[in-house]
């Protein structure tokens, strides 16, 4: 909760300036565009048949400020498989303000405000990952079950999570990682992007998304490993702020 403080006593950057973005993706082929009158940028680029796309400006979220990068893709995982990696301080975060809401009875806006993420973290028992060992000082991680998320906790995945955490997560961003609905998810705070970070980024994204399809196919034969109590009846809060 302080680091959000010091965030929010710095104040914003004025208006986004996405040419740093802009210019990433020009340099590597991909299509970029500014959007909402120039106060965001989007970006679109092929991984194994699936088209991602990575969005940078103002946050969805408010435990993030000032800047936000996000990326999506639709992998047409199983609809109930919900996993979770979060940074550390974040996961500590989020789970005192849902615990605080819970133990306020303050159901609407724990049903219509809270986030996935928010709640997931309140709501699905710890998982001890033997992969996670290294990087439990580091990341947090939860889900509806422990088959899938053991399988999408894979070698490559472990250590673009580790090279994160040395490089452009240095600092101990606020970082989330999910699934939902078939899709994948990446945000974090991003004030200044630069090309190591949108790099790094991207690494990670392509090694959780392949990790997440082989994932899939490892516990396909499980039945056990899909509960059918699914938490994504509540509202979504991931749409894409950017028209596509």
């Amino acid at each position: 909760m302080l680091d959000s403080i010091k965030r929010w006593i710095g104040g914003t950057r004025g208006k986004p300036d996405g040419r740093a973005v802009q210019a990433w993706a020009l340099q590597r082929g991909l299509s970029a565009k500014r959007v909402r009158q120039d106060e965001g940028v989007v970006v679109e680029g092929p991984l194994n048949g699936n088209t991602w796309r990575m969005e940078w400006g103002v946050p969805q979220r408010t435990y993030l400020l000032d800047r936000e990068l996000r990326m999506r893709m639709d992998l047409r995982l199983p609809a109930s498989m919900q996993m979770l990696i979060t940074s550390r301080a974040l996961a500590e975060e989020l789970e005192q303000a849902a615990y605080a809401l819970f133990t306020q009875d303050m159901q609407t806006q724990i049903d219509s405000g809270m986030p996935e993420e928010m709640r997931w973290l309140a709501m699905f028992p710890k998982v001890q990952v033997a992969a996670m060992k290294p990087l439990r000082s580091r990341f947090s991680a939860v889900a509806n079950a422990p088959g899938p998320l053991n399988a999408w906790l894979d070698p490559a995945l472990i250590a673009k999570l580790d090279e994160a955490s040395r490089g452009w997560l240095a600092n101990d961003e606020p970082m989330v990682l999910m699934t939902l609905r078939g899709r994948l998810y990446l945000r974090f705070e991003a004030l200044e992007p630069t090309a190591q970070m949108l790099d790094g980024a991207l690494s990670l994204y392509e090694a959780a998304a392949k990790s997440a399809l082989a994932a899939t196919q490892a516990v396909s034969g499980q039945q056990q490993a899909w509960p059918t109590n699914s938490s994504t009846a509540w509202q979504s809060h991931l749409p894409s702020d950017f028209p596509e």
